[in-house]
């Protein structure tokens, strides 16, 4: 019998969730809500994950108890937690602070958890992977680059202007004026009654000059979601299966040279860091 963590009080316990592993060696990811088989590549660095002294890796959450879901495969645990979200006893992206965080911090599980519910159904451009891997990763990305809590909050909800029915006014309200100023920055004009491909370069013209001038943390998510980019268009190019750049609405590779390249020229500021020198290398695997 499932149980929910949270007592009368709002307090959590905390719970260590072993994945199920199966014969194929995939599990089932609760932040993603999602069976991998990667080898924790998704889990290792996700806030819900946690290694022990002896490097053991577990998944952390406090919105179902252990034991309901350990001894069950992969596929029929994500069915189950798929059923309690549905039920709405759970939320689309678990809660997971640990008791007697500063509240300061609370503000980096607010934020996933509100752009989990605004991505809800939507995937990654010709992954299937759900929307919501993009912005974990980008938030996490950005912890390697800032400990502010508003900063990393804000990585979380990058996309949640651009691409859901959202408005900066909506996060201000939720979240402050700075998460939502932050947010805007990253946001693009979609002009959505024109065709995409043709004010693609419109829009990456006004991105990059707005970027150009704005403050280091602006900098930082952005990098953070370009080097989140990047992984996953080197992984498309690595497993050489056609024209890398045809799931875009910008398919022209010189175009989308152009444009990356000009991010890293945008965020020299931030040249010094290891996630900078980790797009200027992906840039030249994929367009050299």
């Amino acid at each position: 019998m499932q149980s929910i963590t949270k007592d009368q009080n709002c307090r959590y316990s905390l719970f260590l969730h072993e994945p199920s592993v199966d014969a194929e060696g995939r599990h089932y990811c609760r932040a993603m809500n999602l069976c991998i088989d990667d080898d924790f590549a998704h889990c290792d660095s996700c806030p819900l994950c946690v290694r022990d002294d002896e490097g053991s890796v577990g998944c952390q959450y406090y919105d179902v108890s252990a034991g309901y879901s350990n001894g069950l495969g992969p596929d029929e645990t994500m069915k189950r937690v798929a059923g309690l979200i549905e039920s709405g006893m759970t939320g689309e992206f678990p809660e997971y602070m640990p008791a007697g965080t500063d509240p300061k911090f609370l503000v980096e599980e607010q934020a996933i958890r509100y752009a989990a519910q605004a991505h809800r159904g939507t995937f990654r451009k010709g992954s299937g992977l759900p929307y919501i891997v993009h912005p974990m990763e980008v938030m996490m990305i950005c912890k390697n680059l800032s400990d502010d809590p508003d900063v990393i909050a804000a990585a979380a909800l990058h996309d949640v202007v651009e691409d859901t029915p959202h408005t900066l006014r909506d996060l201000e309200e939720a979240f402050g004026t700075r998460i939502a100023a932050l947010v805007g920055l990253e946001s693009e004009n979609k002009r959505e009654d024109q065709p995409k491909s043709d004010t693609w370069k419109i829009r990456k013209h006004e991105n990059l000059e707005r970027e150009r001038t704005a403050p280091i943390e602006a900098k930082m998510i952005m990098l953070a979601d370009k080097v989140s980019n990047m992984r996953a268009t080197v992984s498309d190019y690595l497993e050489g299966t056609g024209d890398i750049w045809s799931k875009f609405n910008m398919k022209d590779p010189g175009e989308q040279e152009w444009y990356y390249r000009s991010v890293a020229q945008v965020l020299s500021d931030l040249s010094d860091t290891p996630e900078y020198a980790e797009y200027v290398r992906m840039l030249d695997m994929v367009f050299k």
